[in-house]
């Protein structure tokens, strides 16, 4: 992908993260899945499907797990993937490592408000995942979160 592909793709995850039921316990988050091809494969956001699910879970919750497009896609998140969850029994980097996509792409890095020591992006690239940072989307998709406290 070049930059400007990913930064239309954060863009589409950025307009996916307004969608989420606003809440003061847990951030709004977009995220998409693109195929080798260039072309999306599913999309999901914090909260579509009931008021624990996160983006990058409901966008993999849309996929056969043995789709072999995973295998060489790109999931774009407005929000650095959790490694730490109280929720679920699986946190969004277990998914993703789980179903084998090698990038992942986001805006910016969680904030210690809800869970303390995220270190999502370190627990990907640890495994060889690649992991792209577009900081300069960061205020856009923080700005949809501007009704959590330290956010705004």
């Amino acid at each position: 992908m070049t930059g400007a592909e990913d930064e239309a793709w954060m863009r589409r995850a950025i307009e996916l993260s307004r969608c989420c039921p606003q809440t003061d316990t847990a951030f709004s988050v977009g995220a998409v899945i693109v195929d080798a091809a260039g072309n999306e494969i599913a999309n999901g956001y914090s909260r579509e499907t009931d008021p624990h699910v996160h983006a990058e879970e409901s966008a993999l919750a849309k996929l056969p797990a043995d789709d072999p497009r995973l295998s060489s896609a790109t999931i774009y998140s407005t929000l650095e993937p959790c490694a730490k969850r109280r929720s679920r029994p699986l946190t969004c980097t277990n998914l993703i490592l789980r179903a084998g996509i090698p990038r992942v792409v986001i805006a910016w890095r969680e904030p210690d408000l809800f869970v303390s020591d995220v270190d999502g992006v370190e627990t990907l690239r640890a495994t060889g995942v690649t992991v792209d940072e577009l900081l300069h989307l960061a205020a856009e998709a923080r700005a949809v979160n501007a009704h959590l406290p330290g956010i705004g």
